[in-house]
């Protein structure tokens, strides 16, 4: 089975979810880029330090900032990685690229959760998120249509795109998952 993989797909299309369960059956490091800001910040380490500086001035974080915190995650672990957040358009994805070389490990897989947007809102409004209502979530959508979905071409082109419908049970989805690794 493929195990260096990147998720892509839509706010709501279940790629924190999947990428958890495939970590979990399969022993894979989960890399979640906002959960790695935070453990980072939590540690207090130089990295963390500076990412919280920038977050408690309401900035984002660089992408700079971003890969070296994925650069410290990848070279202290061992086995195979699930990429979740990151990157989210193609001059990172072009930045991630160059990092796996230094490092050795290319991409096997880039697994695209597809969801219709009528079900995506959906599925978004029943989270039951205070910042989740249907005009902020149109945005998000809009935002990923401009900036991350470009990503689909640039992995289709490079032969890595692999193309999961992202409705019905969790854990159906997951078997379509484990499909198209195998």
């Amino acid at each position: 089975m493929k195990d260096r993989l990147l998720f892509l797909g839509p706010p709501g299309a279940g790629k924190g979810t999947q990428a958890e369960r495939l970590c979990n059956a399969h022993g894979l490091n989960h890399l979640s880029t906002g959960d790695l800001l935070r453990a980072e910040v939590d540690a207090k380490s130089a990295l963390g330090t500076e990412a919280a500086e920038l977050m408690n001035k309401g900035e984002l974080v660089s992408d700079s900032l971003v890969l070296a915190i994925v650069k410290s995650r990848m070279k202290s672990q061992s086995g195979g990685w699930v990429l979740d957040g990151f990157p989210r358009n193609v001059n990172q994805a072009k930045a991630l690229q160059i990092l796996l070389e230094e490092l050795d490990q290319q991409i096997q897989g880039v697994v695209l959760l597809e969801l219709d947007e009528v079900a995506l809102v959906q599925r978004l409004l029943s989270r039951g998120r205070t910042d989740d209502n249907e005009d902020v979530i149109r945005h998000r959508l809009e935002v990923y249509a401009e900036q991350t979905e470009p990503l689909v071409d640039y992995y289709l082109n490079q032969g890595l795109l692999l193309r999961v419908p992202a409705s019905g049970a969790i854990e159906e989805i997951q078997t379509h998952i484990e499909d198209v690794l195998s």
